[in-house]
């Protein structure tokens, strides 16, 4: 009897799992830095987003620069821009693909659609290679990912 009850809650635990995955959106911290703060200066990065790429897709800057990322969905579609890890993106990304329609409307990431523009503002407070992609599914695979290195 203990052996089913176990197995029970277990089987729930699991099945739990994936919904809480998808529910919390909520970010203790960044890997990639932290939001910025609007009464800072910052420099202003333009990214245009278009089916299946960014434009630049390559950014260099310095650790403890703010960014104004001014993003255009110049495409035909709508598209992402979520900045983290490759292994955090790669990780939502498969969650993407069990709620394709999930919305990002994060310090660090944002769904648009076509022909709209938004901002996201940024501090690089950590070193290194992080990624901005596209977690809708299929954009991320057919090479909407793009680098910021941070020095």
């Amino acid at each position: 009897m203990k052996k089913t009850i176990k197995l029970v809650l277990a089987l729930a635990a699991l099945s739990i799992a994936p919904t809480s995955a998808h529910e919390n959106h909520g970010h203790e911290s960044f890997s990639a830095g932290e939001p910025g703060d609007p009464k800072k200066p910052a420099r202003v990065i333009e990214i245009a987003m278009s089916e299946m790429n960014y434009e630049p897709s390559r950014i260099e800057v310095k650790r403890g620069e703010q960014i104004r990322f001014v993003l255009r969905n110049v495409g035909k579609e709508d598209h992402e821009f979520l900045l983290a890890t490759t292994k955090e993106n790669l990780a939502h990304a498969e969650v993407m693909k069990k709620h394709p329609h999930m919305e990002h409307d994060e310090p660090n990431g944002v769904r648009l659609a076509p022909n709209k523009t938004t901002e996201v503002l940024w501090k690089f407070s950590k070193a290194g290679t992080f990624e901005f992609s596209c977690l809708i599914p299929d954009h991320r695979d057919y090479g909407m990912v793009g680098r910021v290195t941070v020095k």
